[in-house]
């Protein structure tokens, strides 16, 4: 398997996880292609990428591009930036399901996705909620192989500015000395990390619904590393 020329498609490629996630797959040269859907232009000389500008409220019409080996799902936003709870619900949860429902009708293998730390569909927080209703529709649909990460807050350098999550970044680099036993899944976790261990994942074999905390996915990083 490792030696077979795969294919990719990365949705959320101009975010903190999936620029690095990109970045590392051209490094890796397991696929021959990957295909990165986006919603506005970004530049990539790769020969091995492919650029596609989408409208993510029609992606079932693009779906000859899901005719890969691997889907990669880094879509995310926030209500703040995303101006009101039914944006952020469109971005975060109808955009990726959409997206693993065609992945599930073209024979792709293995579908990795990003969603937090705390996803529960039960949740009486509605971003963890939203994520967690991700999670369990992902679980109800015919895909070999998916694997779900759920990082900490997410370190490394945003194209926006967002002062909470930048004091919050601040922060950590003293709280995390002090989240050791109990305390480590909650650690926050290199962007790039997130990226590594999504890359490595993809190329094991396990099949059926995998999920990856914070901690494993920094174990995963550093195995790679």
């Amino acid at each position: 398997m490792k030696n077979r020329k795969k294919t990719a498609l990365v949705l959320g490629a101009s975010g903190l996880v999936g620029n690095e996630l990109v970045k590392i797959l051209i490094q890796q040269k397991n696929y021959e292609k990957i295909h990165i859907l986006v919603r506005r232009p970004i530049e990539s000389n790769h020969p091995s990428c492919e650029v596609h500008v989408v409208d993510f409220d029609k992606l079932d019409t693009y779906s000859e591009l899901f005719q890969v080996t691997d889907v990669f799902c880094c879509l995310g936003t926030t209500i703040k930036k995303a101006k009101s709870k039914e944006a952020f619900r469109k971005v975060d949860y109808e955009y990726p399901v959409e997206a693993a429902k065609i992945s599930s009708k073209t024979g792709v293998e293995k579908f990795l996705i990003i969603t937090a730390m705390g996803s529960n569909s039960k949740s009486l927080i509605f971003y963890n909620q939203v994520k967690g209703q991700v999670e369990e529709a992902l679980g109800k649909l015919i895909i070999p192989s998916v694997h779900i990460f759920r990082p900490s807050l997410l370190l490394g350098e945003r194209t926006e500015f967002r002062f909470g999550e930048r004091i919050a970044e601040k922060a950590s680099a003293f709280l995390n000395l002090l989240m050791v036993g109990a305390l480590r899944p909650y650690k926050a976790i290199e962007a790039r990390n997130v990226a590594a261990a999504m890359a490595a994942v993809a190329q094991t074999d396990k099949s059926g619904v995998n999920i990856y905390p914070s901690h494993e996915i920094e174990r995963i990083a550093r195995e790679k590393n």
